[in-house]
């Protein structure tokens, strides 16, 4: 069963990353690194998003396509990145994301097809 796992990164989460000093930082990027190693067997593909104000947001319920920048909401939350992975099931897929050791919320979601 392939799905995506989408991080989402709080704005907490976010100041607390700021806060952290080069040493610190450089851990929690090796902690995450070292996640994507521990799971490469079933990551399929994997990227890191830019901010959410790089987004550009295209409305197609109003008649016309309302085209604007950043993102369609403010959030306190965004979705930071994300990884497609293929597993057995939901449960082999929940226990990858129990060892997330980065934002507080991963978002599962089935991949059609």
């Amino acid at each position: 069963m392939k799905y995506v796992l989408m991080f989402v990164e709080t704005e907490q989460f976010a100041a607390d990353l700021r806060a952290m000093d080069e040493p610190e930082r450089e851990r929690a990027y090796a902690r995450v690194q070292q996640w994507f190693a521990d799971h490469g067997d079933k990551i399929t593909h994997h990227a890191h998003l830019l901010p959410a104000d790089t987004a550009t947001t295209v409305r197609l319920d109003r008649g016309e396509p309302l085209i604007s920048d950043g993102p369609f909401v403010e959030g306190k939350e965004v979705i930071s990145g994300y990884a497609e992975i293929d597993v057995a099931d939901l449960d082999e897929a929940m226990a990858i994301v129990r060892a997330w050791p980065a934002c507080p919320l991963v978002e599962i979601r089935p991949i059609a097809g």
